[in-house]
Order: structure tokens, then sequence, then C-alpha cells
């Protein structure tokens, strides 16, 4: 039997490989398969990532905001490993990630009094290392959410400055893979704080939160754009509580949205939720129960491949009142309960996830 030697096959010349044009066919009992796909998407996609938030969290807003990014493999099991850290400690930052960037946007920086910040980070998701500047929000804002497709990054919502707790309409906008401040988009249907995202390759979803000035209200609304135009949101539906909740996280692939968690309305007397909600981004119409978290819980983060939704950290009020480091997850094309994933490195709540392989990016 003779050797196949493709190391060993030249040009006419011997001067380089082999010219290949036209037609090739190749029969062997092996065989060679070529990458397929876009370039970005070769390699192992499937990092989530975990940024800033409170540490230890003995209350939602005790405890140091932190600096600290952790990340995890969503297709395997086990614990958080340390990334890096933001360029700022900070709570709820809007997040948005390409399949190789991932964008921290606005929040609330750990002074006295807590003052909101416009500063936009990102990290290079498939490395490991420190934030850097990526230019400014718009408006000054804290507790606002963000989706993305593989292009563009898209922060909602928020409130200004506190005390006021103001909700904010504004929609803004960013190019991922350039740096600079952000741009308008358009504006949310009701302005509102601490509510959910998620995204497909066309459309970012934007679901639940409230509103503290003059009066608290809390929202069930579902809104939704597309991503790469501009303009005003349009009602896409409501979450399964009439009276909305808020403090909640969301994630998705291409196809359904999950949203998990949170506190019930009304403002200081509301329930932590453990409940699951799904929609389908690609048509319109109320969420339907998923199923249930491991334990009811507000202030968590959540990412997601295409196969699994993980939600990682929040803040439990009983039986102790603490941060927590569980990390549960789902798989997103079924229904049922979430099951045990792993722990995070710290105790938190409060925080920001993103991932290279969420809805957005067509996965």
């Amino acid at each position: 039997m003779s050797e196949f030697r493709i190391d060993q096959i030249t040009n006419q010349s011997g001067s380089r490989g082999p010219d290949i044009a036209g037609i090739t066919t190749f029969t062997g009992t092996s065989g060679m398969v070529m990458p397929s796909g876009a370039t970005e998407y070769r390699g192992g996609r499937g990092r989530g990532i975990f940024a800033g938030g409170y540490t230890p969290g003995a209350s939602p807003f005790t405890g140091t905001r932190q600096n600290t990014i952790d990340y995890i493999t969503i297709e395997t099991l086990g614990n958080s490993s340390d990334f890096g850290d933001l360029t700022i400690a900070r709570t709820i930052s809007a997040d948005a990630a390409s399949s190789t960037r991932g964008l921290f946007a606005g929040g609330t920086l750990d002074t006295s009094p807590a003052t909101q910040t416009n500063t936009i980070d990102y990290i290079t998701i498939s490395s490991t290392g420190n934030a850097f500047d990526f230019g400014d929000l718009l408006t000054t804002k804290g507790r606002s959410s963000g989706c993305s497709n593989n292009t563009r990054g898209v922060f909602m919502g928020g409130y200004l400055q506190s005390p006021t707790f103001t909700g904010y309409t504004g929609i803004e906008f960013v190019t991922i893979s350039s740096l600079g401040n952000s741009s308008k988009f358009g504006d949310l249907f009701t302005g509102r704080y601490g509510a959910s995202s998620c995204a497909s390759p066309t459309r970012g979803i934007f679901a639940g939160g409230g509103e503290s000035n003059p009066t608290f209200t809390g929202y069930n609304i579902i809104d939704f754009i597309t991503i790469s135009t501009l303009g005003n949101a349009q009602d896409f539906g409501d979450l399964l509580l009439p009276g909305g909740k808020r403090l909640l996280s969301g994630c998705s692939n291409s196809i359904r949205g999950l949203f998990a968690g949170g506190i019930e309305s009304p403002l200081g007397s509301g329930a932590n939720n453990n409940v699951i909600e799904y929609i389908t981004i690609a048509s319109t119409g109320d969420s339907i129960d998923f199923g249930d978290l491991t334990q009811a819980r507000r202030f968590l983060q959540a990412t997601a491949n295409r196969t699994r939704g993980v939600f990682g950290g929040g803040y439990t009020p009983t039986p102790t009142a603490q941060g927590l480091n569980t990390i549960d997850y789902v798989n997103i094309m079924s229904t049922g309960n979430a099951q045990d994933f792993g722990d995070l490195t710290r105790l938190m709540n409060a925080g920001s996830a993103l991932s290279d392989a969420h809805g957005g990016l067509g996965d």
C-alpha cells in the first residue's frame, strides 16, 4: 500500500505548496474535512463572563463594589476562574458582545453617596486580562440593560442620578469592533430601570423593570427593537406577573429568550422570584412559564450559548441575607427547572454578564 504524504506535495517547480484550481476530488478510507463557517466563529466559542457587582453583599446595597471579572466555559460544568479587572469598580453595567469583544457600559460607582458613570469598557473574550477604555455613553446612568448582534451593541433604559431614580427612555448604540462614544438609537415605550434584555441576530428585547419617581411603578412590559436600524422600541407583549418585576436577568439563543428571577412589585415589600419564563424572539406575544431557578433571587446575571442559559450570583434576603456565588443552568430549547452548574469565585450580586456565543451572534 502506498503512503499518501501531503507534506511532500509541491507545485510543479517545487518552490511552494500545490496550486489547486477547479474541481478537486479525493478518494480514500480517510478524508479531510475543511473548517466551515465564518472565521471568527471557529476555534471553540462559548465563554461566559461575569463582571463587577457587590461583594460580599450582606444586603443588596452593602459590601464593596468590585472590578473583578470571572469566566466560565458554558458547555462544561464547574466553578468560574479569574479573568482580570474592569477599569473601575461598579454595579449593574449594561453589557453587549460580539464573538470576540465584550463591552460593559455605565453603572454605579463605589462612592458615598453613590454616583453613576458613563464609562464603557471592553475586553477580548478569548483571552484573559484587564479591561480597556472603549468610550462613553451619551448619558450617565445606572441599572440599564444591553444586548447586541455581532456588529452593534445597544444600551437601553436605566435610571438617572440617584436618589431620584427617574426612569430613562433613551436607547444608545455603539459599533463593537471600533472604539468611541455611543450614539442615539431611539426611545423605549416607557422609561425604566432594572429590566432584563436579550437578542437574536435581528431583534433586541427589553423586559420588565420599574421607575421610582415620583412614586414607584413596576412594569411587566416587553419591548423590542430591530438592532440594525434606528428607531423607537415597539410593544412585544407582557411578562407573567401583571405587576411586573425588576432586577431580573435575561439571556437567549437566536430563537428563544429567557427571563429569570428578580423582585416582584411593589417597591420595598416585593418577594424574590424564582420563575424562569420564555419568549420566541421572532414573534410577538406574552412570555410563557419555563421552570424555576434553584433559588429565588434578584440582582442575578445571565448569559448563554446556543444551547444553555446560565444564571450567576444574585441576592436573597432569606434565610440569611447575602450575596450568592451560585451558578445555575438550563437547556434553552427545553423547559424545566434549573440545575447546579458550579460557583463563582466570590459572593456576587448586581453584576453584569455576557458571552462570545449569545443569541445575537446567530447561535
